[in-house]
C-alpha cells in the first residue's frame, strides 16, 4: 500500500503519557522513580497492567516460557511475518520512569491508535516485554531476548541464580509468567523499539529523533583477587597482601583503558572481606563492564586490562582471578528499516540524527534473527539509571509517532 493510501494516523501523546506516569507508579520511589527488578511481584503487577490495556486495545496475548510478552493484533495477511516492537519493564533498583517501559508504553499506542482507528495492516502487529532486559538481579542482561536471539539457551537463562540463590525459572514461576509457548523460533518481518537516548547527544544537538544505527559492544567481567587477612596495626606495609589495593588499583587501570577514544568503561559492583576496619581486606569481587563500537578496540581493551591486572598481582603478592561472564558483539542494524525511521522523521517534520547506541537493548538481540531498528529520543541532561530520570511529553509523542509510521510502512509493504 502507498503511504497515500492510509489514513492520517496520529498518536496521542497525552494518553502516551498518562500510561506512562500510571506505570510508574507501580515501583515508585520517593525522588520519583522506579524500582521495579525482574520478575518480583511487582514486575508482575507491572506486567498485568500491560496485558489489560493491550486486550482493552484489541490484542492478543501470549506468553513464552521465559516470561516474554506477546501482544498481537491480527492483519490482513495471517501468513505474513509480523512487525514488532517492544522493550521491557524491570527497571534498577534506582531506575527512572522512562528506561523501557517508553519502548513498551509507545507500543501499547500504536496498537491504540490502529484499534480506534480500526486500520488493520496487511501483517500482524505486535507488542513484546521482554523479560529481565536490565540483568542486575540476574545477570547477564538482556537473557530473554538473548535466547529469543539465539545468543542463549533456555537452560541457561533458567538457571541462572540471583545473589540470594534464587533461580530466574523458580522466580518466573512464582509471579504466574512461566508461559508455555516456545522462545523464538519464528519469524519476525521487522523489529522496532523506541527508547531514551540514557545519554546527552540529541538534547544537545538539539534533535529531537535519534535514528540508530547500531549499537556499541560489550564486555562483562567478574573479577575475584585473593590475598590475607591480617592485622592492620601490626602488618608492615611492605609486607602487606591486600586485596583491596589490587581492585582498586585495576579499578584506576580500567578508568585509563575506559578513556579510549568511544570507549566505556565501569566498576560497578566492589565487596571487600572481611569488612573489619582494623583487618586487611583478604578478598575482593568486582565488577567490569567494557565498551566499544568497534570490536577490535574491544578485544584490545579486554588484553590491556588483563595485562594490567596480572601486573598488579605479581607486584602485590595476590592471586586474582577473572571471568568474563558475557560478551555482546557491536550491533549493526538493518540498513532499510534505519531508512524507514529516517524516512518518517524526515516526514513528521523532526530534526533527527543517526547514532550510535551506547547501551545495550533487547533489539541488539533481537537483530540475531530479524531485521532490526531503533528510535532514540532525547532525556533530560542525559541522565538514565537514576531515579531523577526525565524526558519530555513531546519528544516521547514525537518518537512513538515515528515508530508508529515506521512500523505501519512496513507491515504493509
Amino acid at each position: 500500500m502507498k503511504s497515500a493510501d492510509r489514513p492520517n494516523l496520529k498518536v496521542d501523546p497525552d494518553r502516551l503519557w498518562s500510561s506512562l506516569m500510571e506505570l510508574a507508579e507501580i515501583g515508585g520511589t520517593e525522588k520519583g522513580g522506579v524500582c521495579r527488578i525482574a520478575l518480583t511481584d511487582l514486575d508482575r503487577q507491572g506486567r498485568d497492567l500491560f496485558v489489560r490495556w493491550a486486550k482493552s486495545a484489541g490484542a492478543t496475548i501470549k506468553v513464552d516460557q521465559l516470561g516474554n510478552i506477546f501482544a498481537r493484533r491480527k492483519g490482513r495477511d495471517p501468513a505474513k511475518p509480523p512487525v514488532m516492537t517492544g522493550s521491557h519493564l524491570d527497571t534498577q533498583p534506582t531506575g527512572g520512569k522512562f528506561d523501557g517501559a517508553y519502548g513498551v508504553m509507545a507500543g501499547l499506542e500504536v496498537l491504540r491508535v490502529l484499534h480506534d482507528s480500526g486500520y488493520i495492516t496487511e501483517a500482524p502487529i505486535e507488542v513484546a516485554v521482554w523479560t529481565n532486559e536490565e540483568g542486575c538481579r540476574f545477570a547477564p542482561a538482556m537473557v530473554a531476548s538473548g535466547v529469543f536471539g539465539g545468543a542463549f539457551t533456555l537452560e541457561q537463562a533458567l538457571s541462572i541464580r540471583d545473589r540470594d540463590g534464587v533461580s530466574f525459572g523458580e522466580a518466573l514461576k512464582a509471579i504466574g509468567y512461566d508461559g508455555p509457548e516456545p522462545v523464538g523460533g519464528r519469524p519476525v518481518g521487522a523489529f522496532f523499539e523506541a527508547h531514551i537516548e540514557q545519554g546527552p547527544i540529541l538534547e544537545r544537538e538539539k534533535k529531537t529523533i535519534g535514528v540508530v544505527t547500531g549499537a556499541q559492544g560489550q564486555r562483562w567481567y567478574e573479577v575475584t583477587w585473593a590475598g590475607m587477612e591480617s592485622h592492620a596495626g601490626t602488618t608492615p606495609m611492605e609486607g602487606r597482601r591486600d586485596a583491596l589495593v589490587g581492585a582498586a588499583e585495576l579499578i584506576v587501570a580500567c578508568r585509563r583503558i575506559g578513556n579510549w577514544p568511544n570507549g566505556r568503561s565501569t566498576v560497578g559492583v566492589l565487596e571487600s572481606r572481611p569488612q573489619s576496619r582494623n583487618t586487611i581486606p583478604g578478598h575482593v569481587f568486582m565488577t567490569i563492564d567494557f565498551r566499544h563500537p568497534d570490536d577490535g578496540a574491544l578485544t584490545k581493551m579486554d588484553a590491556e586490562m588483563r595485562a594490567a591486572a596480572a601486573e598488579i598481582a605479581a607486584r602485590h603478592r595476590l592471586d586474582v582471578k577473572i571471568e568474563q561472564i558475557w560478551y555482546f558483539p557491536p550491533s549493526p542494524f538493518a540498513p532499510h528499516l534505519v531508512d524507514s525511521v529516517r524516512r518518517a522523521a524526515a516526514q513528521a517534520g523532526y530534526d533527527h540524527m543517526d547514532i550510535v547506541s551506547g547501551a545495550g537493548h533487547d533489539a541488539c538481540y533481537v537483530s540475531h534473527v530479524a531485521p532490526t531498528a531503533m528510535v532514540f529520543v532525547p532525556c533530560k541532561d542525559g541522565i538514565s539509571h537514576n531515579e531523577v530520570e526525565d524526558a519530555d511529553k513531546a519528544d516521547v509523542g514525537a518518537g512513538c509517532q515515528i515508530l508508529l509510521q515506521a512500523m505501519v510502512e512496513q507491515a504493509d509493504a
